[in-house]
């Protein structure tokens, strides 16, 4: 019975990896009722409860949603199905994608239909910034920490610096603990295999990396890195992206990343599967099968580390939140991704500064967003039949 029933629980996720638009927002209303109020794998009180605990740890949120989900439900090698069969959809069109774009770049075609696209993604990254900033900072210290974390993503383009803001913005906000409510705390019983694994695996590929000099291992380290620090989902993850790969080790222009970002707002499933696209422009110079090897290093790297957190405390996670310095970081660490959020637009922005056109489209892209319930896809294809005209 058991069998039959993850059997089921793994076509419900295959039916949502190739039908669920939108990102994680979308998504956790379209598990809401599939998952809980049509399957009722999870009861609603502990559906919302796990959201908070994947809102609040570094990695894809609807992606950590559905693999603790297939943690509770059958363990870990229903988690590790779970997470493959939600991202491989997404995954697999984004790896076209960069394919495509490579045919593009060897036969010598021109991405000029695509240019309507790049303004559009920024303003649709401005957007994503501005309501995830207005949805987590309410408060003087948060404010602070915006301005501060955005100045040190526009100013400071190291890939180190956003997880050290991120992990400097908790830590001043938790030393506001005695605001927090006081709970009865009970002794915590942790087990450490999947945090020693989670560092294990960063450390181990950053050292491989290093004295190999291979770029398919400082790939899936790079990537891994990024999936282990970032907060606020995919909006996030594309300004981090762009300061690592496009604008330090230039593996891809702006356009080409831009493009190939607005495409991602058509495919299903995890934003995070952007990086597939990044993987393969990133080895365009080993060939196909090389770079089908880039978009799998991307791919397993920014989705293991989110995993792995999730496999970690999730056992635990009941009396952790309890912790009132823990439940105090919280909003040191929303309002630092916030922060990178506007500096990752900052840095789209100044590009095109003196493009009147392009500033244009930029300003009407986020009015649309604002003001209207028009679908992202929508607005992108029309930058595409624009450019196409």
């Amino acid at each position: 019975m058991k069998r039959l029933r993850y059997i089921i629980f793994l076509r419900d996720i295959w039916q949502l990896s190739i039908m669920a638009w939108g990102g994680p927002q979308a998504h956790i209303a379209i598990f809401l009722r599939t998952l809980v109020e049509k399957r009722a794998y999870i009861n609603q009180k502990d559906f919302l409860e796990l959201i908070a605990l994947c809102q609040v740890l570094p990695g894809p949120t609807s992606t950590q949603i559905v693999t603790a989900l297939g943690f509770r439900l059958g363990g870990a090698k229903l988690a590790y199905l779970t997470l493959l069969i939600w991202s491989l959809p997404g995954c697999f069109l984004m790896t076209l994608c960069g394919l495509f774009f490579v045919y593009l770049h060897e036969m010598k075609i021109s991405l000029e239909f695509m240019r309507f696209v790049q303004p559009v993604v920024i303003g649709l990254v401005c957007y994503a910034a501005l309501n995830i900033t207005t949805k987590v900072v309410n408060t003087k210290t948060g404010i602070f920490l915006v301005i501060f974390s955005t100045i040190c993503s526009v100013f400071f383009r190291s890939p180190w610096v956003f997880p050290l803001v991120v992990v400097g913005g908790g830590f001043v906000t938790s030393l506001k603990f005695e605001k927090q409510e006081k709970h009865h705390e009970k002794k915590i019983k942790i087990e450490w295999a999947n945090f020693f694994l989670f560092w294990g695996v960063l450390i181990f590929a950053a050292i491989l990396g290093y004295i190999t000099g291979a770029l398919p291992i400082r790939l899936f380290e790079n990537f891994y890195r990024n999936g282990s620090f970032i907060y606020g989902g995919g909006q996030v993850l594309i300004p981090v992206l762009l300061t690592e790969f496009v604008q330090v080790k230039k593996y891809l222009s702006e356009q080409e990343f831009l493009s190939g970002f607005g495409l991602s707002q058509f495919i299903p499933g995890p934003v995070f599967s952007f990086v597939a696209f990044v993987g393969v422009l990133s080895m365009r110079e080993y060939g196909v099968f090389g770079q089908i090897l880039g978009a799998f290093m991307a791919c397993a790297g920014v989705f293991l580390p989110g995993t792995f957190i999730i496999f970690f405390v999730i056992r635990f996670w009941d009396e952790l939140k309890k912790i009132r310095a823990v439940k105090a970081s919280l909003e040191g660490i929303n309002a630092s991704a916030s922060g990178l959020a506007i500096g990752g637009a900052c840095l789209l922005l100044f590009p095109i500064v003196n493009n009147y056109l392009y500033i244009f489209i930029t300003i009407c892209t986020f009015l649309i967003l604002q003001f209207t319930k028009i679908p992202i896809p929508f607005l992108i294809l029309g930058a595409l039949l624009i450019g196409f005209l």
